[in-house]
């Protein structure tokens, strides 16, 4: 088993010693807590994927001129 795998498993087992002596009002708390930190968690892979995957697949358009720019506004849905 990795490293990470066993300090996960340590704290995940150190919290559940912890959470058997609070209150349901603290756990409750706790649960939104970590909703919100997974939810976060989640945005962020997304953005960093979105991202990535833009540097990858750049659709920029180069306009020599002020006409050029103006007709690649008008026409950028094609």
């Amino acid at each position: 088993m990795s490293e990470t795998m066993t300090a996960n498993t340590y704290d995940i087992e150190r919290i559940n010693e912890m959470l058997k002596g609070l209150s349901p009002e603290t756990i409750a708390s706790i649960v939104a807590f970590i909703a919100s930190q997974a939810d976060r968690e989640r945005r962020h892979n997304e953005f960093v994927a979105e991202t990535l995957a833009a540097e990858q697949e750049p659709d920029s358009i180069i306009c020599d001129t002020a006409e050029e720019v103006m007709e690649a506004i008008r026409n950028w849905t094609e």
